[in-house]
């Protein structure tokens, strides 16, 4: 079982960017898919993007569409979320997931992923 940690969470002004990271702590990321989701105050969490173990990406939040991008770093045990145009709304906690198999399609679901890490926050504020 890995353990995952993300890092690079901030504080932001709105029109911002941001890279977050997850890395494992325990184990490798390489035979996993990897999801980014993020729970703003109030709200469920939600799907922002997921890379297949093939480094297939698909976006799950439309609000990000064209703004983010999900990668992966198999060699560095690392996956990462860059995130530009941020705007208040990206606000939130930020978690990183990973699940072996699923089936297709339901990488944006968040009952598939079996490994979470325990969240960076993301403040976009003037």
């Amino acid at each position: 079982q890995v353990q995952l940690v993300e890092s690079g969470g901030a504080l932001v002004q709105p029109g911002g960017s941001l890279t977050l990271s997850c890395t494992t702590s325990r184990g490798s990321l390489d035979t996993f898919a990897i999801g980014w989701f993020r729970q703003a105050p109030g709200r469920e969490r939600e799907g922002v993007l997921y890379i297949s173990s093939r480094g297939s990406r698909t976006v799950c939040a439309d609000s990000v569409r064209g703004r983010s991008t999900i990668s992966r770093d198999d060699a560095k045990n690392t996956a990462y979320l860059q995130m530009s145009n941020l705007q208040p709304e990206d606000t939130g906690v930020y978690y990183c997931a990973t699940y072996w198999w699923a089936p297709a399609g339901s990488g944006c679901k968040r009952d598939v992923y079996e490994n979470w890490g325990q969240g960076t926050q993301v403040t976009v504020s003037s």
